[in-house]
């Protein structure tokens, strides 16, 4: 397979890896974007476990709490601009408030919103700003205390990340901690028992792939695995992070010291997981006049 530049800056950007390093991974791994990010891994030569998505989407991330219920709704723009229009964001806050009463996503562009459905009412808004807008995501959770925190606010209860945490027990100070907790890490699970199987498998791969070329007898490999694995269990779920407001404590411990368990949490950012496409203003100025 030909490795295109295109492919190598993919990559680059990807995994913090130098030119060569790239385009060497890409044609070791027959061009899979993938296997050559944990190539680069297993050489130590990328810095991150995986691709961040890169924001391709504007707009709020609007969060709201009724009791034991907890929502949030990511509604995008095409442009930050509009994201701080007061019409914008009371449009986002009126649909939050809808989703309170929603199981789903599907459920909520057909909920009632003054006498027209969500769905109609986001496109009733696209013609008079005049800028494409959608209700992409929604997620809800539920349990005896939910507590809700936005970072990067742009008015109540909207802004680029929101984060729901259910806990049991405790007050809502400690519920709102850990959301903050969860808005500055983005842990990928709750707890080890929650983490996508594969998710851990291509993990422990890299990580024996890494163990191997010490050079080291098996046995001390295969402890090399397990202290890696543990470490990074204790990287990427909630309850084994190392609490931010309180290093010396796990967030299990620092709950528990609270008299709370940490039940579940839904974290959303805006655009996250959409490429966006860089655009070359001076190119395309240039176009158009050459046109």
């Amino acid at each position: 397979m030909s490795i295109t530049a295109s492919m190598v800056k993919e990559l680059r950007d990807a995994s913090g890896a130098g030119m060569m390093d790239a385009k060497k991974a890409l044609t070791e791994t027959g061009g899979d974007m993938e296997a050559a990010i944990d190539w680069l891994r297993t050489k130590g030569l990328a810095k991150a476990a995986k691709k961040s998505g890169r924001t391709a989407a504007e707009g709020l991330v609007g969060v709201a709490v009724d009791g034991g219920v907890g929502v949030a709704v990511e509604v995008n723009s095409e442009t930050d601009f509009v994201a701080k229009n007061a019409e914008f964001q009371e449009m986002v806050s009126a649909i939050t408030k809808a989703a309170l009463s929603c199981s789903n996503l599907e459920e909520l562009l057909a909920a009632d919103l003054g006498g027209k459905t969500v769905a109609d009412t986001v496109t009733a808004k696209v013609a008079t700003i005049g800028e494409n807008m959608s209700v992409r995501r929604m997620s809800r959770l539920e349990g005896a205390n939910v507590a809700a925190y936005v970072h990067n606010a742009a008015a109540p209860n909207m802004g680029k990340i929101g984060v729901l945490v259910a806990t049991t027990g405790g007050d809502e100070g400690i519920g709102k901690q850990v959301a903050m907790h969860v808005a500055a890490t983005n842990p990928a699970s709750l707890s080890e028992a929650d983490l996508d199987p594969a998710l851990v498998e291509r993990e422990k791969q890299v990580l024996t792939e890494q163990a191997r070329e010490s050079g080291k007898p098996d046995a001390v490999i295969e402890k090399m695995i397990i202290g890696r694995m543990n470490k990074y269990f204790e990287e990427v779920t909630l309850l084994k992070q190392k609490f931010v407001m309180n290093p010396d404590l796990t967030v299990a411990a620092a709950a528990k010291e609270a008299g709370a368990d940490v039940g579940g949490f839904i974290r959303l950012e805006v655009g996250e997981g959409i490429e966006k496409v860089e655009e070359d203003f001076a190119a395309e100025v240039a176009k158009t006049m050459g046109g």
